[in-house]
């Protein structure tokens, strides 16, 4: 067999055969009548080739013929010593089959090209293939040119625009059918190959062509294949081929738009055929080399329907929401909208080594948690942290030794994903990636890669020093606004309708929710929240605004919502920590339902803070305050439990632990707050006085109630925002005041309530919910609680530690803790104890520095014997330990 192998060697000059300006054409390619030597293919006649103004690039639409492409599992059987070969089988409209093979090396391609029928009339001798190459981008073109105006004369031939063609003859082979082979420069690539048959009867009298069986062109892929569809996102092979995989289920077409580091404009686009490109609702494409190519994005081109939700816009590149490593973010202000753009990284993850990582796997009540936001924690220079670290993932491992001086083993990190800046982090646009300015800085930048090494190296440390790390999440909207505000970064303009709850809002501004039941959206959340735990190693989520991931399209509360089902049960997921937060970042609102929890998800508890505040405040009623020292079994206590309960008294939105002793203006009725009798920053001794105290109280029924504590960053060293309750106003980390004299008592006396709730787990950190006979409520005289009076503000309580082996619950070793938000002192009758057992007073938020708390075992610790009186200060709380006396 003999094959004749025309050496194509294609140069740029080749693939710039184009106009200025472009134009569309008829899809009809109709019969050629001409000499043989115009015996042309009109390449691409639907649409011509364009040529940007730069030289740059060339674009042009895809043809419609490649519908007619059939990816073949077998292997070619020309083109030897190529590698990656694929096959592609048309039907043509006469009959018969027409068979290409694409193989590749290191330097060029080969084309090989096979008739295996030509119809009666045909002159196999005169059969010749006409062709060309072209690439796309269908958003540059026109439709302003007369298409008639390239052809001349009866040749029909386009001879003022200047294009190149090949004409190129077959031979038989040895099983009687027609082949011939292309070798093309690999440096070209990736291109479409589009070409046409032409064969003349016996007598030279006519001239056809021979089309595809849909009367198109043949277009075959070189450099690149139709990929597959799984998993989203790119993915690399060990060979180097990369695949692209996005889902769109409204898109008329996509186009995959690559970048260099030269531009801000796309390098390549290529446009995505429907027909070979795509799999159900997902389109995919693979290149078998990257090339210069650094970065990329899509565009998504479809109808623009308002009542059905449809927002395509052409012109914008998008972000894919699958994308792990993400360039900068770029805000571009138009003339009508936002083009806010990001667009993903074309790399491998960098290695890392989990060698040696352990997930520390505490158990949920025996979690110490501090919530913190990266950027803020080290940013100021009082951090003291080289520039290219504060404010980073880095920057948080180098004040390790503050953790684990307050006595935390869990942190809890305010939403990393990249969100907008000027909205703050509960508004992100991106979910597969950290924000890339919380990695260290090189070269004067943040970059993608560096904030994921940044993040592993400080989970791998703080797991080895015994810490959990979590993160709080954002699944129910997105930083992109509705159609008043006309941002578009990803979702939006891939298919809004399928990622976002549609209803109309065209004049309302408001920021768009993700249908999040929706089983596209579902699966998104559930490959985001596995990739933070496999890639990661993450120990938790807290789930803001959680109450959202419950409703359907149509705003109604799921019975069972299928998402927080499908987390809750999840192989992986149900192992880690989950928690429901039902705040909404949106309108800084709670939402109060009975969340469904499959007795795994556990709960932030705003009842808990609610109540505490109210109490300290002198209002609210004794046995709502009781509820929340025990685990608040109102809401726990349905086949759940205690460790289920997140407390706090102040959180990272509102007012800190400072405003909340400081400001209580008639704009903060709703927080609850109470200012100690002056608004606002003061000198007044005694009102200076009582908000220690308050800071203490609020600090100590933290620690000693039933349930998870948790801790905001700064509120161990009075951070303050002037009462705003403005996220914006939140402030940078102050290490100077954590130097202070104030800064250390307060260090100090949170490490030892954390140390206390260790020491004493048995009561204060128990999974289950304490029992009766383990409990007793008492008034100041040892009488039962006033319950019924709204006047009574003097709360206190007998723990008893159970014994083993099902014994009566003992006295020895109980706690006894009283709360008084009384303007006054109260007289406080200590219960009766054993012979040889006092009582040891281990706090009193109402004493000076350094006699306010003390351990147990100290030299100087205050005993007081059962049924003694002791005297309680107006806005105090106390804590007694019952131990034998020692000689």
């Amino acid at each position: 067999m003999t094959t004749l192998t025309p050496k194509a060697n294609i140069c740029t000059s080749n693939l710039n055969y184009g106009i200025s300006r472009s134009t569309s054409f008829s899809t009809d390619v109709r019969q050629m009548h001409c000499p043989r030597k115009c015996r042309v293919a009109r390449i691409n006649r639907q649409r011509w080739i364009s040529q940007t103004m730069s030289g740059a690039r060339v674009v042009a639409a895809a043809p419609n013929s490649v519908d007619q492409v059939e990816n073949q599992l077998e292997e070619p059987s020309k083109i030897e010593g190529f590698e990656r070969k694929h096959s592609y089988l048309f039907r043509t409209e006469i009959g018969g089959q027409v068979k290409i093979s694409v193989g590749s090396k290191t330097t060029k391609y080969a084309v090989c090209i096979e008739v295996s029928f030509l119809p009666e009339w045909a002159n196999v001798e005169t059969l010749e293939l006409c062709w060309g190459m072209f690439r796309s981008d269908s958003s540059q073109f026109l439709s302003t040119m007369n298409p008639e105006s390239f052809f001349v004369g009866d040749d029909q031939f386009p001879k003022t625009v200047g294009l190149e063609y090949v004409n190129m003859p077959f031979i038989q082979n040895a099983l009687g059918r027609q082949t011939l082979e292309l070798e093309i420069d690999s440096t070209q690539a990736p291109f479409y190959l589009s070409f046409l048959l032409f064969s003349s009867t016996d007598d030279g009298a006519t001239v056809s062509e021979i089309r595809t069986h849909m009367k198109t062109k043949f277009v075959v892929p070189v450099g690149i294949s139709p990929g597959y569809p799984m998993p989203l996102g790119v993915s690399f092979s060990d060979y180097g081929s990369v695949n692209f995989s996005v889902f769109s289920k409204n898109a008329e077409s996509v186009i995959l738009c690559l970048f260099d580091d030269s531009t801000d404009a796309p390098a390549l686009e290529i446009d995505l055929d429907p027909y070979v490109n795509r799999t159900g609702n997902i389109w995919h494409v693979s290149m078998e080399s990257l090339g210069k190519y650094m970065y990329y994005g899509y565009r998504c081109k479809g109808s623009i329907m308002w009542n059905k939700g449809s927002r395509f816009h052409m012109r914008h590149v998008l972000l894919d929401p699958y994308a792990t490593i993400l360039g900068a973010f770029n805000p571009d202000k138009g003339e009508c909208m936002s083009l806010a753009k990001c667009i993903g990284r074309l790399c491998n993850e960098p290695p890392f080594d989990w060698s040696g990582d352990v997930h520390p796997n505490l158990p949920m009540e025996k979690l110490s948690i501090y919530r913190l936001n990266v950027g803020h924690f080290t940013e100021d220079k009082s951090s003291k942290l080289p520039g290219n670290i504060a404010g980073t993932f880095s920057g948080l491992v180098e004040k390790l030794d503050h953790f684990k001086s307050l006595g935390m083993n869990a942190i809890l990190l305010e939403p990393i994903f990249p969100f907008d800046e000027q909205k703050g982090p509960y508004f992100p646009y991106h979910f597969f990636s950290p924000m890339n300015v919380y990695g260290s800085m090189y070269d004067g930048a943040h970059d993608g890669a560096s904030a994921i090494n940044s993040l592993k190296e400080m989970i791998k440390v703080l797991h080895a020093n015994g810490i959990e790390v979590l993160l709080e999440v954002v699944f129910t909207h997105t930083a992109e606004g509705g159609d008043a505000a006309c941002q578009m970064i990803t979702f939006r303009g891939i298919d809004n309708s399928s990622y976002y709850i549609v209803k109309g809002d065209s004049g309302s501004g408001a920021n768009n929710a993700l249908n999040c039941n929706n089983p596209t959206v579902q699966q998104m959340i559930m490959d985001s929240l596995r990739l933070w735990v496999t890639e990661f190693h993450i120990d938790g989520f807290c789930f803001i605004n959680a109450s959202s991931l419950t409703r359907g399209s149509n705003g109604e509360y799921l019975a069972r919502p299928p998402l927080v089902e499908r987390i809750a049960f999840d192989p992986l997921l149900s192992k880690t920590k989950i928690i429901a937060d039902c705040w909404s970042p949106l309108d800084m609102s709670w939402a109060e339902i009975q969340f469904p929890h499959w007795k795994r998800w556990a709960e932030m508890n705003s009842r808990f803070c609610d109540d505490v505040r109210n109490f300290l405040k002198g209002e609210g009623s004794l046995s709502n305050l009781a509820t929340r020292l025990c685990g608040s079994g109102d809401i726990f206590s349905d086949s759940r439990g205690p460790a289920l309960s997140i407390n706090f008294v102040a959180k990272n939105f509102g007012l800190s632990l400072v405003d909340l002793v400081s400001f209580s203006n008639d704009e903060l009725s709703s927080h609850l707050s109470w200012n100690c009798g002056e608004e606002g920053p003061t000198s007044n001794e005694k009102v200076l006085e009582t908000r220690l105290k308050q800071m203490r109280n609020f600090l100590f029924i933290l620690y000693i109630s039933l349930g998870v504590p948790i801790l905001n960053m700064g509120d161990e060293c009075a951070m303050s925002t002037g009462g705003s309750l403005s996220y914006d106003n939140r402030k940078s980390f102050n290490w100077d005041v954590l130097r202070t004299d104030f800064g250390s008592q307060m260090t100090q006396f949170i490490s030892f309530l954390n140390s206390f709730r260790r020491r004493r787990s048995d009561l204060l950190q128990s999974k289950d919910f304490l029992k009766v006979e383990n409990i007793d409520w008492h008034a100041s005289d040892l009488s039962l609680p006033k319950w019924n009076e709204q006047s009574c503000k003097f709360l206190a309580v007998t723990l008893k530690s159970g014994k083993e082996n099902g014994q009566s619950s003992s006295n020895e070793n109980g706690l006894f803790i009283a709360l008084n938000s009384n303007e006054c002192s109260e007289s406080v009758t200590l219960p009766q104890l054993s012979e040889g057992v006092v009582w040891n007073r281990l706090v009193d938020t109402s004493l000076q520095f350094p006699e306010f708390f003390v351990n147990d075992g100290d030299p100087f610790v205050h005993k007081v014997a059962g049924l003694a009186p002791y005297d309680m200060k107006p806005h105090s709380c106390v804590l007694f330990e019952s131990r034998m006396i020692t000689a």
